[in-house]
């Protein structure tokens, strides 16, 4: 693989992602499946040799990260920027729940449409901090380094869909990233990026004869 590589990790499973209610910013530990999840991952991701590793402050991914840092020896750097989105009066409802009392814009914020979930933040702000994030924790990196980032499937959703570039009614074409899972992303010439794994639990190989 070529250029410097960004390892976007969504964080293990948590209670409220058992029963389908909206986390949000609302700092929710990892449950016993969480954990054995995320440490299950990081011994797959500790074999990338990762230069750093960041996560969102949010305790779910905090500790998901802290099981690779105790594989590979190096601490773990967090970034508030890195958090899921703020989703105002959804985060601690069911699903079922905002479909009752809010049903129309969860509707519209579930197939694509820039609303604000809650009231709280749109895609496209998700989409900046993240981003930026990334581009800034990427821009440490030693050539052909590698950065592993724990964090969201909704943040992971929104920055990727900014740094490749795709109009924000395209974006959920990127399936949702199920508990720690990863998606891959690595620096063309030119500062571009390239998606070269999404929602996977398996490493990176090169690829050949794809076109062949």
């Amino acid at each position: 693989m070529s250029g410097r590589r960004v390892v976007l990790w969504r964080h293990g499973r948590t209670e409220w992602n058992a029963v389908s209610r909206f986390q949000g910013t609302t700092d929710v530990p990892l449950d016993d499946v969480g954990i054995a999840q995320a440490e299950r991952a990081a011994r797959d991701l500790a074999t990338l040799s990762p230069d750093h590793i960041v996560s969102s402050d949010l305790m779910r991914a905090r500790d998901t990260a802290q099981t690779l840092a105790a594989l590979v020896g190096i601490e773990v750097e967090t970034d508030h920027d890195l958090r899921e989105t703020f989703a105002g009066d959804w985060q601690g409802l069911t699903r079922d729940e905002i479909v009752a009392r809010d049903g129309d814009a969860f509707h519209r914020w579930i197939n694509g449409e820039d609303v604000r979930p809650g009231g709280g933040e749109s895609r496209g702000e998700v989409a900046q901090r993240v981003s930026t994030a990334v581009r800034r924790h990427a821009s440490a990196l030693p050539p052909n380094g590698t950065v592993v980032i724990a964090t969201h499937g909704g943040a992971v959703r929104a920055g990727i869909g900014e740094l490749l570039g795709l109009p924000i009614e395209h974006w959920t074409a990127l399936g949702g990233l199920v508990n720690c899972a990863w998606s891959v992303l690595e620096e063309q010439p030119g500062g571009r990026w390239r998606l070269v794994e999404h929602n996977a639990r398996s490493l990176p190989e090169e690829v050949v004869g794809d076109e062949a």
